[in-house]
Formats: structure tokens, C-alpha cells, sequence
């Protein structure tokens, strides 16, 4: 009764999101096109009417590609949960591995596997394709495949240790298993935090010092005035792979550096630079970060809570396509099962959810352009960013309640509205 009601609930949220999906993703398309054909006026003397209309059409071909591959994913999804797909390969792993954890893990690694070679050809089109098209990709085919190679041999070597206590903890630590892997999980964060900018990184990019003398005494000034320590400013050559550019800082603790794209520091004069990294900064010094880890591992803590609950509930397996008495008696544990079922129904129970978390980036995204206005000219910050918007092709005409749901940052004539008014 339980299972045939979850099943119904799953069914009718899995509809539910995705014609909100559809619906929205319509709204994009036509809002973009009805304002292809003109500049909006706030940005008529700054960018190209050319450079508009490829934002326009950069959208609408990345919409409808984002499109197709909803409805293959939702077809995975469904051929995984409710048509069986993780009970088949369960038992036929079982004949293979036999049951203990060695089942365990393989079962989460054949479900990787599998999604991994599903996304693995629009992966592919969107670089060498899509991106391709539009002037962006700058990727060679062998650098796209060794990245592929890097990444799943450090999902390896990370994950599978990981995945061999969480999974450990769920067999043998109680009832409150997933409070002890919640500590596990958050400590893991944090190392990745403190490991990801000197030895993680520089396994996909090269990061050199920045060489640019007056601009790194620039940069150090404004370091110095808002009390921001790093250990030190590197360039990355983000342009082997995008012509896109961006800037961020990385790290934890007293291993944080700063890192701009080679591309972004061959675009922005020297005082646009400084004003996009006074709004970066303005995100470190307001504790936005630290604000963002903390809901992190406050929601990973629910979630946690709840597959807890979950995972001892048989009407949970059976409503998701899984019969876990049939599982039992052979022998198999079902924790692994318990931990896939979860992460492939949660997006269908909290996408509508998702204006939510856009709502409060974007008041982090507000606040970190008024912390930048203090410190350096507001006007170099809204020039800098018109210059990314028109190399980024990025749409300045997005539909609202599509920017609402999906956007974490505001959209450009509000965002450059904020700053100009910080000007007046």
C-alpha cells in the first residue's frame, strides 16, 4: 500500500517537473528571440547588436539542447527506478561478485559506469559541437578524452575510499550511521577544500604566477585595504579548453589563492580586473563562503537524517522498481541500493525548490558588487561586466521566471542597474 503510494508520488512529481522544465525552458526561448532584434537600451552604446543577437542564439541552441537531454535523462531515470533497471543489475552483479562489499561498491561503480557512457556523447557534442559553433571550444579531442581519463581515476582514488566507510558505516554503526558519515563526509569537504588548489587542480591546468608587475602591486593594494591574505595570484590557461574567462579564489583556511583564465586577463583593462576581484573578494570577506558551507553541511545533514529513516523502510525500495525481499533472500545487502535510489529521486522531490537557493545567491551576488563599489569604482565593475556578458555570449534578455528557477546570479540589467545606482 505504502510502495504503490510512493510509486503514485514519484510518478506525479516526475511529471510535474518535468513540463515546469519544459514550460520554462519555452518561456526562455521565445523571451530571448522576441528580444533578439534589439539592444537592450541600457546596453545600446556598449554592445553590438551582432554580439546581442549570438548571445540570443547561443541561448536558444543551448536551451533546446538542455532539452534533449532532460527527456534522456528522465528516460534513464525511469529505466533505473520504476522499470527495474538497478534490480536487474543487482542480482546480475550478485552472480558475479557474490554478496559482502565488494558487491556493494561494484554496484555503485557499474551505476556510475553506466551514467558516465549515457552522458558521455552529449558531453561530447556540446564541447566539439555546440560550443564548437558558437566560437567557443578551444579543446582538442585528445585533451577532452585525457581529462575524461583523470577524472574517473581521481573518482577512484577519492571516491572509493569514501564510498568503502560510508557504506561500512551503514552496515555496522546503528541506527545513527548517517550522523557518524555526516562527520565523515563534512571532514572529507574540508580536505578537499584545503587539497583542491595545490594538488587536484594542477592536474587539469597549468597555473603560473601572475607575471603582470603593476597589476599585481594593484591587486595587492586592494588585498591590503579590504585584509585579504592569499597565497598568492596565479594565471590559469583555461584557454587550451573555452574561450570563456572568470576568476575565483580558492581554498581553505591559509591556503587560499587567487586564479584568473588567461582569457579573462587578455579581455579586461587592469582596473576592471581589480574591480571583478573586489567583487570575488567581497564574497570571502562578507562570509558568504563560510555561509554556504554551513547551509551545505546543514542540508547534507537532513538528507543524511532521512536516508536513515529510508533506508530500514521497504515501501521506499519497492515504490522506486526495487524488491528488497527478494534482494534479502539472496543474500545481498541493500545499502548501496538504498544510497542510489535516494540520489536518483531526490532532484525530482526538490527541483521545485531550486528559486529558493537562487534567491538567496543572489543576494550574496548583490552584496558582493556593493562590497566591490566600496572599494573600487562601481563603473569599472559594470564595464567589466558587460565585457564578459558580450565574450560569454551571455543572454541579457533572459525570460524572469526562468532566470528565477535557474540563474544564481541576477540577471545583467538588474545586476548593472544595482552598481549604477551605488554611482549616483
Amino acid at each position: 500500500m505504502y510502495s504503490l503510494a510512493f510509486s503514485i508520488l514519484f510518478v506525479s512529481l516526475l511529471v510535474l517537473t518535468l513540463a515546469v522544465r519544459f514550460w520554462l525552458a519555452s518561456r526562455q526561448i521565445r523571451h530571448v528571440l522576441a528580444n533578439r532584434a534589439q539592444v537592450p537600451p541600457e546596453f545600446a552604446e556598449k554592445i553590438p547588436l551582432a554580439a546581442h543577437q549570438k548571445a540570443a542564439d547561443y541561448t536558444v541552441a543551448k536551451t533546446k539542447f538542455g532539452l534533449l537531454t532532460l527527456l534522456v535523462n528522465y528516460a534513464v531515470l525511469i529505466g533505473f527506478t520504476l522499470l527495474g533497471g538497478l534490480q536487474w543489475l543487482a542480482v546480475h552483479l550478485q552472480e558475479v561478485t557474490g554478496s559482502g562489499m565488494w558487491y556493494q561498491i561494484s554496484l555503485i561503480v557499474a551505476f556510475a559506469a553506466i551514467s558516465g557512457l549515457v552522458d558521455l556523447p552529449f558531453d561530447y557534442y556540446r564541447q566539439f559541437v555546440l560550443e564548437q559553433r558558437f566560437g567557443f571550444n578551444a579543446m582538442r579531442r585528445g585533451l577532452f578524452f585525457a581529462d575524461m581519463l583523470k577524472g574517473v581515476l581521481l573518482g577512484a582514488a577519492i571516491g572509493l575510499p569514501l564510498l568503502w566507510v560510508v557504506l561500512t558505516l551503514m552496515a555496522s554503526a546503528g541506527d545513527l550511521w548517517w550522523l557518524y558519515a555526516w562527520l565523515v563526509w563534512s571532514g572529507f569537504q574540508l580536505l578537499m577544500m584545503v587539497l583542491y588548489p595545490t594538488v587536484i587542480a594542477p592536474l587539469f591546468n597549468k597555473f603560473t604566477p601572475l607575471a603582470d608587475e603593476s597589476l599585481k602591486q594593484r591587486i595587492e593594494g586592494l588585498m591590503q585595504r579590504v585584509g585579504f591574505a592569499s597565497k598568492g595570484l596565479f594565471v590559469m590557461d583555461g584557454s587550451k579548453r573555452s574561450a570563456h574567462g572568470n576568476a575565483y579564489f580558492s581554498g581553505f583556511g591559509a591556503n587560499k589563492r587567487i586564479v584568473f583564465f588567461d582569457t579573462l586577463l587578455s579581455r579586461l583593462a587592469p582596473h576592471e580586473i581589480e574591480a571583478v576581484l573586489a567583487h570575488e573578494l567581497g564574497h570571502f570577506k562578507l562570509r558568504h563562503i563560510v555561509k554556504r558551507i554551513a547551509m551545505m553541511f546543514a542540508i547534507s545533514l537532513g538528507f543524511l537524517a532521512l536516508l536513515g529513516y529510508l533506508k530500514t523502510q521497504p515501501w521506499f525500495y519497492a515504490g522506486l522498481g526495487v524488491d528488497p525481499v527478494t534482494l534479502a533472500l539472496a543474500g545481498q545487502g541493500t545499502d548501496a541500493l538504498a544510497l542510489l535510489l535516494f540520489m536518483l529521486a531526490l532532484p525530482v522531490f526538490t527541483f521545485l525548490l531550486g528559486p529558493l537557493a537562487s534567491l538567496g545567491s543572489r543576494k550574496h551576488e548583490f552584496e558582493a558588487d556593493a562590497f566591490a563599489a566600496q572599494h573600487t569604482d562601481a563603473n569599472d565593475l559594470v564595464s567589466a561586466l558587460v565585457k564578459m556578458y558580450e565574450d560569454n555570449a551571455s543572454t541579457l534578455t533572459p525570460d524572469p521566471l526562468h532566470s528565477a528557477f535557474y540563474d544564481s546570479h541576477p540577471p545583467a540589467s538588474v545586476r548593472i542597474g544595482h552598481l549604477k545606482g551605488a554611482t549616483a
